[in-house]
């Protein structure tokens, strides 16, 4: 699906509002539920439209996909919108609601039960220019939540101490009925006795106090891949919080890039770019100077007569594309430099230097002089 334009999928426009959006959504699940449309084409048109409404009903998301083409953020490819081999992927957070209103105003139940997500984690790094256009490996510590182990995440004393919520009979919800604009349905919510984990602890876990997780430091091993720029979000599946109800999934791990400037180049995408500086006699006899690249430093031949401004072109010298093999060049401009003074005798040289080569031999100054006069 990533090649594919969700706002076409939904069938609206780009700067749709969210609630055209939601209808939007409403209208296709209705008419492509599979257990309503029997065509063939339904099944895939159904995925489809629901991997595009996780991305643009999400402000987050939808705005990481405006940018960059991707649900979180990283133009390089990792995470994004990701779909499974069930139904039920489709519906986390808002999705259970807006499924559950469509499937029951048609007499139908859903029971199955919406695993939570943990909250993503967001964190900012520095690299440096040499590391961002390399990549590297580092050890990142983050405090986060994490499932206790103790009890894996039941809140229950030895994972045990625990009975089936007699309310919801273990499935985490309840139903309800309600009136929307399908006409009477069953709604589905969390059921409120058991914080919708479907159990009731009988003996509370000492570790956690019966909650089911605990706040911990993590350090994790992150490789920043090579290319990577100011702006770009790295995201790291499943190494957020962990959910606050046993039954559900870690979050993310989301980590925005900041690189730290270099001395003398400039990133422009991948390309380098950097003023060279030289004296004026260099550009006028030519010569090599030793300039800076990633990988040490290059001898550049800057030719005879070569003008103040001359851009030089050093190719496959920038910075490796993020997405691909690609690499960038190096771009040098020349720029002549004249001596901060002069002696007498060295005035009186170049005096006679310049009568010697006399006005003529300056092409582009000839041209000024004679469109001042026309």
């Amino acid at each position: 699906m990533a090649n594919k334009d969700y706002y076409s999928v939904l069938g609206v426009d780009k700067n749709a509002s969210d609630d055209e959006i939601k209808s939007a959504y409403r209208r296709l699940a209705k008419k492509y539920h599979p257990d309503l449309n029997k065509t063939p084409e339904a099944q895939e048109k159904f995925k489809d439209i629901n991997e595009a409404y996780e991305v643009l009903g999400d402000p987050k998301k939808r705005a990481n996909y405006d940018q960059f083409g991707s649900a979180d953020g990283n133009p390089f490819g990792a995470g994004g919108a990701q779909s499974g081999g069930g139904f039920g992927d489709f519906f986390g957070g808002g999705f259970s609601d807006i499924f559950s209103d469509i499937f029951s105003a048609f007499g139908g139940r859903s029971d199955a039960r919406v695993s939570e997500k943990g909250q993503d984690i967001n964190i900012a790094v520095t690299l440096s220019f040499e590391e961002a256009c390399f990549g590297v490996e580092k050890n990142i510590t983050v405090s986060k939540l994490e499932k206790c182990s103790s009890c894996s995440g039941t809140g229950a004393k030895n994972g045990k101490e625990f009975t089936v919520c007699p309310e919801c009979n273990g499935t985490g919800r309840v139903r309800y009925q309600q009136n929307t604009l399908f006409g009477t349905t069953i709604r589905e919510a969390g059921c409120p006795k058991c914080n919708a984990t479907g159990k009731i602890i009988k003996e509370k876990c000492s570790d956690c106090n019966g909650k089911g997780y605990q706040k911990v430091n993590k350090t994790i091993k992150v490789k920043f891949p090579a290319g990577l720029d100011n702006g770009h979000t790295l995201r790291i599946q499943n190494e957020g919080n962990a959910p606050t109800r046993a039954n559900g999934i870690n979050g993310d791990l989301n980590i925005k890039i900041s690189v730290a400037p270099h001395k003398i180049l400039v990133r422009n995408g991948n390309d380098l770019t950097m003023d060279l500086y030289v004296p004026f006699t260099k550009t006028l006899l030519g010569g090599k100077v030793d300039i800076p690249t990633l990988k040490g430093n290059y001898a550049l031949n800057i030719p005879e007569l070569t003008p103040s401004g001359t851009v030089m072109r050093i190719k496959g010298k920038g910075v490796k594309s993020v997405n691909s093999s690609a690499v960038g060049d190096l771009l040098v401009t020349i720029k002549a430099e004249v001596p901060k003074s002069l002696d007498k005798d060295t005035k009186a040289k170049i005096e006679a230097l310049a009568e010697q080569i006399g006005d003529g031999s300056y092409t582009k100054y000839n041209n000024f002089l004679r469109n001042m006069k026309d």
